[in-house]
């Protein structure tokens, strides 16, 4: 029995996380025991509430007193994963951009990768209701992410991932400071820079069914220079 762990943050997603949560308990995952820890940025409208008015022993909640960032949010996930001895960890997104029915397919490879990241790009461009502003920014980060550090990857700020614990137990998370689309950068980076096998499967990203995007040009702007960080950090054996 694989014990797998999905993290989902949260910053006022109170049109969603019930809903998420029910979905992915429903599904049925032979020798997989699924678990949900929603960690949420002090939301104002009630997200934290509702999750723990569910009262349902498979779903934890931390929360945290203000909004701190996408990145640090699945750090401290990633170190419950490790503390308290699950096989794998999922990142996954609270507003139905990523689906839960393709969770069965990660788990699947698990036994194969380090890390498997749901893609939007490896077969085709694979996004549903995005303007194309968005969707060039994505794609740009990709061939720049590719042109300056080499990380074999087309789709470098994916967020529906999941990692093998024992893997990302060597990382050093405490180094790992960055946030939203650079966040997503670095961890594939330091995961590939260790050796570890990375695999991307296809998958179709459906843009938020509800709520507002946390996307900004502060994230767009973190992740142009976390590249360049990233390639000195390696060339200078920092990772």
């Amino acid at each position: 029995m694989k014990k797998v762990l999905v993290i989902i943050p949260t910053y006022n997603e109170s049109e969603n996380i019930v809903k998420i949560i029910g979905e992915i308990l429903s599904l049925n995952i032979a020798d997989t025991s699924l678990d949900i820890l929603v960690i949420d940025d002090n939301s104002v409208d009630g997200t934290s509430q509702l999750v723990k008015a569910l009262n349902l022993p498979q779903v934890k909640v931390i929360d945290r007193e203000r909004k701190l960032g996408l990145g640090t949010a699945y750090i401290r996930g990633f170190k419950y994963a490790i503390e308290n001895n699950y096989d794998y960890v999922f990142e996954m997104d609270a507003d139905f951009s990523h689906d839960p029915k393709a969770l069965p397919g990660f788990i699947s490879r698990m036994d194969k990768y380090d890390l498997v990241i749901g893609s939007r790009y490896i077969e085709g461009i694979a996004v549903v209701n995005w303007p194309l502003s968005r969707l060039m920014i994505s794609m740009g980060a990709g061939y720049y992410t590719r042109f300056i550090t080499s990380l074999p990857v087309k789709d470098v700020t994916a967020g529906f991932m999941c990692y093998k614990v024992s893997s990302l137990k060597q990382i050093n998370l405490d180094s790992v400071k960055s946030n939203g689309y650079s966040f997503q950068i670095e961890m594939k980076y330091r995961m590939w820079k260790k050796g570890f096998k990375l695999i991307e499967i296809p998958i179709v990203f459906i843009d938020r069914r509800a709520g507002v995007s946390k996307m900004s040009r502060k994230i767009v702007y973190e992740a142009a220079f976390m590249v360049w960080k990233l390639k000195y950090w390696s060339i200078a054996n920092k990772l």
